[in-house]
Parts: structure tokens; C-alpha cells; sequence
């Protein structure tokens, strides 16, 4: 693989893993909701079912935690790049927009 074909994989790699991390953030925030809404739509005491928002709050907090490290991943990732004298570089589709899916170009930003 050419260096390019490698900074492009690691980079596929870490904005996938960046939005997976953001995409259980959105279901366990839905999951928080649903919960919520079916107890008051069952008309149960809140009362009931409150330990189990407590752990899927809890789900919550610690899947911020793990966003922040993922910047931060993000962050020390985009450094190594530059101390190597590579420059920065960014997936591009032709219109010059960051594509979610398909073949990736590489281009200097």
C-alpha cells in the first residue's frame, strides 16, 4: 500500500469508529426517551423503571467520555501527520464534499 492508501484506511477507520461513537450517543439518548415516554403512556409511577434510566443515563455519560477521547484520538492523530512532514489531508468527493460512503480521494487541505 502507498502511503497515501495508509493515511487514507486510518483515516476511514477513525471517522467511522467517531461516528459509531456518535450514533450509540443518539440511541441511548432515544432508548432514555422511549423509556420516559412508555412509562408516562402506561401511566406507571416514575417510581418504577428509574434504576434502569439511572444506567442508561449512566451509558450516556460514559459514551461522552468516550467521544471526548475520540477528538482527542482525532486531535493527536492529525499531529503525528504534520510532525511527519506530511501535510494535512481530507477525504473529498468531486464536489469538494467529505463523502459517508464509496471511494475516498485524498487531497491536500
Amino acid at each position: 500500500m502507498t502511503k497515501t492508501e495508509v493515511i487514507a484506511s486510518v483515516a476511514g477507520d477513525l471517522n467511522a469508529t467517531e461516528k459509531a461513537v456518535d450514533e450509540a450517543i443518539t440511541r441511548a439518548t432515544t432508548l432514555v426517551q422511549a423509556m420516559i415516554g412508555g412509562r408516562a403512556a402506561l401511566g406507571i409511577s416514575p417510581v418504577m423503571g428509574a434504576d434502569a434510566q439511572t444506567k442508561a443515563l449512566e451509558t450516556i455519560a460514559a459514551l461522552g467520555v468516550a467521544r471526548q477521547a475520540m477528538v482527542a484520538c482525532h486531535e493527536e492523530l492529525a499531529k503525528d501527520h504534520r510532525r511527519m512532514g506530511w501535510g494535512a489531508f481530507a477525504h473529498f468527493d468531486d464536489k469538494g464534499n467529505q463523502p459517508t460512503t464509496g471511494e475516498h480521494r485524498l487531497r491536500a487541505v
